[in-house]
């Protein structure tokens, strides 16, 4: 498998294995006019297999969308063919628009339009929950 170097792009590394085209989907990568490249279950000496999204051009990104939905991800931008900067996510405090309240009560069900948005409430074990009606999110 020959994928070329990234002269000027982004590297995701360490997301999660299996999660790389979820993660693909949400960002709506495949609108890009540029080359993606995913490596699924890819070995890894610290996670075991993991997935690895290259884009062959410096977008922006929604680093929170990618933090909770893989916060393992290593997000490295590259310049010149060289990693010009690292970022290790972690979950975000707040995610709108992501996850969708289940709760048939929440305002968001009733009231179009409004934010699906969702607030961390313990980040030892990932949960969130709905900023208007308080629901765990699943």
């Amino acid at each position: 498998m020959i994928i070329g170097n990234i002269n000027n792009g982004i590297v995701l590394d360490h997301i999660e294995a299996g999660k790389c085209m979820e993660i693909y989907e949400v960002l709506k990568l495949n609108e890009l006019e540029c080359t993606v490249a995913m490596i699924k279950n890819a070995d890894s000496v610290k996670m075991g297999k993991k997935d690895i999204i290259k884009i062959f051009e410096v977008i922006d990104l929604d680093l929170d969308v990618i933090g909770y939905m893989a916060p393992t991800t290593t997000v490295n931008i590259i310049e010149n063919g060289k990693v010009a900067s690292r970022k290790h996510l972690q979950l975000p405090e707040k995610v709108e628009d992501v996850i969708t309240c289940k709760n048939p009560r929440c305002i968001t069900s009733v009231e179009r339009g409004l934010k699906q948005s969702f607030k961390l409430t313990n980040r030892e074990k990932g949960i969130y929950r709905c900023i208007y009606c308080e629901s765990e999110a699943k």
